[in-house]
């Protein structure tokens, strides 16, 4: 449970440089998407040869999505990322200069490989980059995520409006300039201790929890993908125009991605919100299907969308990392690539379907895989009930001795900063006055950001941070004991997950000090201490040294705000 700086934007140059890059990135899909109509127009191409833009786009970073990892693991972090930004470099500019639509496919497919090495490290730069704290390097990447969902289709449309070249040779000049910022502002990095082998994410699939989870995730995508690849077309709008539709689609993305998934998680769970979405996006494709030859029932469906699409793009990727065994970063692979070859696939089949019947089959079809991907994730319903319900790790990971059963400590909540040595002693002294053992607790979180999931802290220094202060108690003749939990989500999941140890241990009381986090960092990525307190069963206290605890509950949260 780590905390950053109360300003999210408060970043060394580095963390710009790889979240302009970010921008630039988000763009990619929005970007193509108003100029759709255009290609088709100029080239003398069908729908169909247009949708393989998308195909093998897809397809290549489903199968790169295996390669990124080990990548990484090799050449470290940096390197990835300069390659990556350097491959979208000179096949978005090819594309540009092409003159039929199988070269633009070609080189799309060149431009999948360099998104899947970015996509890959960009968060994880980012964090690593941070100079104070994960908090706001996190707020920053989800702005530069809701910036390029939205004004991707934006700048797609006024450049697609000029020439469909326009947006090829947009997206080239502008990650040539995050390269060079990302090659004279990011330190190098270190390697990952261990080498991924690139056989891991395909032998991970033997889960059943995370080939079920990937297996929804291709339904959802073959939905997804035959909407973005042939709305376009029944809203017979200019490039401008569809630019101003997707761009209001896009902030519903982000918007419902950010703020809106981990609060509806958070209230009914995973499994039945996703349940519920999977329904809303099938009702979604019928209504376009049926409405296709009206182009405003196809535009108002296509903003909806968004909204459904940006829940469930985050709570896929919590699902997966609740019931993964895996590591993080190789469940990441390997559902990256079951999810993209979903989203290949979808426009080209969906051009043989229009071209055999008529543009509402496409959609329809659509909507029958938003339904499939129901009952498959209902064959992993308790799979992903009891990760929710049971989320600290099994087994614990103590660090020094355990609590003795029955002894009903004072668990104290630490971060790695400086207020935690305070918070701690004031801890120790509440135990000592109700005559209770102590447990220092430290969260490790599991951060999903839209599609993307990383760790910004491993083990070892989790467990460094607990081991320092029992040492310094032990000095001091303070017996205590140590633990670490997981969790997957925002930061308010983190505290219920401590809630949940603490009904665990049969907790006296949960002691939490104020967090430095600002208000910005607490609205975008959730209130610990708010999340905590409604979720324990025992007293909740908010100590500060000098004073008398401070118990916490849902009446007093609104009036201590930052905590």
């Amino acid at each position: 449970m780590q905390n950053g700086t109360p300003s999210p934007f408060k970043q060394p140059r580095a963390v710009w440089a790889v979240a302009f890059a970010c921008v630039i990135s988000f763009m990619g899909i929005g970007l193509v998407d108003p100029i759709l109509p255009a290609l088709a127009d100029d080239l003398h191409a069908s729908p169909s040869q247009v949708s393989l833009l998308f195909t093998s786009y897809l397809v290549v970073t489903a199968v790169a999505m295996l390669l990124a990892g080990a990548v990484a693991s090799r050449i470290g972090p940096k390197r990835t990322l300069v390659v990556g930004l350097a491959i979208i470099v000179v096949f978005a500019a090819l594309a540009g200069t092409s003159d039929t639509v199988g070269q633009i496919v070609g080189f799309r497919a060149g431009w999948g490989l360099g998104n899947a090495l970015f996509i890959a490290t960009s968060l994880a730069v980012i964090v690593a980059s941070a100079t104070s704290g994960f908090a706001g390097a996190i707020i920053l990447y989800e702005t530069a995520l809701g910036l390029g969902i939205a004004v991707g289709p934006l700048l797609g449309g006024e450049l697609g409006s000029i020439s469909w070249r326009g947006p090829f040779f947009g997206v080239a000049a502008l990650m040539a300039i995050a390269m060079v910022a990302t090659i004279a502002f990011v330190p190098a990095l270190p390697k990952p201790a261990r080498r991924q082998s690139v056989t891991e994410p395909i032998k991970a699939l033997r889960h059943r929890g995370l080939l079920t989870m990937g297996i929804m995730a291709l339904l959802y995508n073959w939905g997804f993908f035959t909407m973005l690849g042939y709305a376009p077309y029944p809203m017979e709008l200019g490039a401008h125009e569809l630019g101003l539709v997707f761009t209001g689609w896009g902030l519903l993305v982000a918007l419902f991605s950010v703020f809106v998934a981990p609060r509806l998680q958070a209230r009914f769970g995973t499994a039945p919100v996703l349940y519920a979405n999977m329904a809303a996006l099938a009702v979604v494709m019928v209504v376009i299907a049926a409405g296709v030859t009206t182009p405003a029932t196809v535009i108002v469906a296509v903003i909806v969308s968004g909204a459904f699409i940006g829940i469930n793009n985050t709570l896929t990727t919590q699902a997966v990392m609740l019931v993964a065994p895996v590591e993080r970063s190789v469940a990441s692979s390997a559902y990256g690539f079951v999810r993209f070859i979903g989203g290949g696939l979808a426009p080209f089949a969906a051009g043989k379907l229009a071209d055999a019947f008529d543009l509402s089959v496409p959609f329809y079809v659509g909507g029958l895989a938003f339904l499939l991907a129901i009952p498959v994730l209902a064959s992993g319903h308790k799979l992903v009930t009891a990760a929710e319900s049971e989320p600290a790790p099994s087994p614990l990971d103590p660090v020094g001795p355990t609590v003795a059963a029955g002894a009903r400590p004072v668990v104290v909540a630490i971060g790695d900063n400086d207020a935690a040595t305070e918070i701690v002693d004031a801890a120790a002294e509440l135990a000592r006055a109700q005559g209770s053992a102590l447990e220092v607790v430290h969260v490790r979180e599991t951060v999903v950001v839209e599609e993307l999931a990383v760790e910004p802290e491993d083990a070892e220094h989790a467990r460094a941070a607990v081991q320092r202060h029992l040492d310094r108690l032990a000095a001091h003749g303070v017996a205590a004991t140590g633990q670490i939990l997981t969790s997957v989500g925002d930061h308010a999941a983190a505290g219920r997950v401590l809630a949940q140890h603490a009904e665990d241990v049969d907790a006296r009381v949960v002691a939490v000090g104020r967090s430095p986090r600002g208000a910005a960092a607490q609205f975008a990525d959730g209130s610990f201490t708010a999340a905590l307190t409604h979720a324990a069963a025992c007293t909740v206290v908010l100590v500060r040294p000098g004073e008398e605890p401070h118990p916490l509950t849902a009446a007093t949260l609104p009036a201590l705000r930052g905590v």
